[in-house]
């Protein structure tokens, strides 16, 4: 691997990564495989897809729909493409809007997600085919309110991908709210018909708070994630939650060296208990990311960096995920050819790492706001917040957004 001594300095190391190889391999087609029209349909998509065992494709949008509060949507193969179906639109009503956060499936096939903030501190919320008979394939879905956040000591803001566990438990991040208004991490248990909220750990500033990317499991039982700002450095820290007796205890991994760049997304773990994740950009969008290996060693973590973004208020922005051999994957946001952003490879080449790329262009997409995933054949998915053929023109964007997809 190519090492980092210093687990702390983080975008330190990056200045000395540029060794790393960069490529850029055009030759690669990404495909639009659905391009939202900010009708019924939706708009501006700005969370990570969710794949079922038949292949078919489920994500968000934080605008459209029958009341322009944002949708639930499906993406099925239909012949040689993609049709789009709408599940749910969220209506508006006691801030069930702005589903901004990414999809889980539940142990029962329900689909779970976040709403966030701009009609109230955000909430989760369930959704399942509707009990009775339908005879249509576009028949909406039923949303059950799991809890709508205060803002106050059981969180609010929630961000980031939910984790469903076999039982049922909903576990995630919330970007306000605790004991000091810093974050916590929470679960949500079923308990008599409804749901029971157990705060599982508040951030403070010293600890580390915003802790924007939700969390993950390992085979253990401990949680990881990253906070965005905070922690010894300022600029958020990548850290493990364990249980521990009747409770559970945080552990800072590692932080940023520099106030100001920040841990933007969640973190991936392969099968050797290393984790993967990406920093960007500074509050103020005045430096440069870059994307990071942390490894167990001699009872700590090293940080291994991985990869360099050159140009301030560029980078990764969100989550990565791997496949098999361990390739990393995720997308940015500022880079590419058009400066619109761009989906990244990593390649481990004997100790040195291979950056790939496929860039957006407006009209396939641009800026995309989620991560992505993989099918088991290599195929790559995923969203742009903007940009595609809709006529959407909002908050800086051309377009509506797309769904796209990349075949390796």
């Amino acid at each position: 691997m190519h090492q980092c001594t210093y687990r702390f300095a983080l975008f330190f190391c990056f200045t000395f990564s540029l060794a790393v190889l960069a490529n850029v391999a055009q030759a690669q087609n990404l495909t639009v495989l659905h391009n939202f029209t900010g009708g019924n349909d939706g708009a501006l998509p700005a969370s990570s897809l969710i794949m079922d065992r038949a292949g078919n494709l489920y994500g968000t949008t934080t605008e459209g729909g029958a009341h322009n509060y944002g949708t639930v949507f499906r993406m099925s193969h239909a012949g040689s493409g993609w049709i789009l179906t709408t599940l749910y639109s969220f209506d508006g009503m006691n801030g069930n809007a702005d589903p901004n956060g990414g999809l889980a499936f539940g142990p029962d096939g329900s689909l779970y997600g976040t709403l966030c903030c701009g009609l109230s501190d955000g909430g989760i919320y369930r959704l399942r085919p509707a009990p009775t008979t339908c005879h249509s394939v576009s028949c909406p879905w039923e949303e059950t309110i799991i809890h709508m956040f205060t803002g106050g000591l059981d969180g609010g803001d929630p961000s980031g991908n939910l984790v469903v566990d076999q039982a049922g438990n909903i576990y995630g991040t919330s970007g306000g709210g605790g004991t000091d208004m810093a974050g916590l991490i929470y679960e949500f248990s079923p308990s008599n018909g409804g749901w029971t909220e157990t705060v599982l750990y508040n951030f403070t500033v010293e600890t580390g708070y915003l802790p924007n990317g939700g969390v993950i499991f390992d085979n253990a039982g401990n949680l990881y994630g990253a906070t965005s700002l905070g922690g010894p450095s300022g600029g958020g820290a990548v850290f493990e939650l364990s249980p521990s007796g009747s409770g559970w205890t945080l552990t800072n991994l590692a932080t940023s060296s520099f106030p100001g760049a920040e841990f933007t997304g969640g973190v991936a773990m392969d099968a050797q208990g290393n984790l993967f994740g990406g920093a960007c950009c500074g509050r103020g969008y005045e430096r440069p990311g870059g994307i990071f290996e942390l490894t167990p060693s001699n009872g700590g973590w090293t940080l291994n960096p991985l990869y360099a973004f050159n140009v301030a208020g560029t980078g990764p922005q969100f989550g990565v995920v791997l496949n098999a051999a361990d390739d990393v994957y995720g997308v940015s946001v500022g880079t590419g050819q058009y400066s619109l952003g761009e989906v990244y490879k990593l390649t481990d080449s004997n100790g040195s790492w291979n950056y790939t790329s496929v860039s957006f262009n407006g009209s396939n997409g641009e800026q995309p706001r989620g991560g992505v995933i993989l099918d088991s054949a290599g195929t790559i998915y995923g969203t742009a917040w903007g940009g595609g053929t809709g006529s959407c023109n909002v908050y800086g964007s051309n377009g509506c957004g797309v769904v796209w997809a990349i075949t390796q």
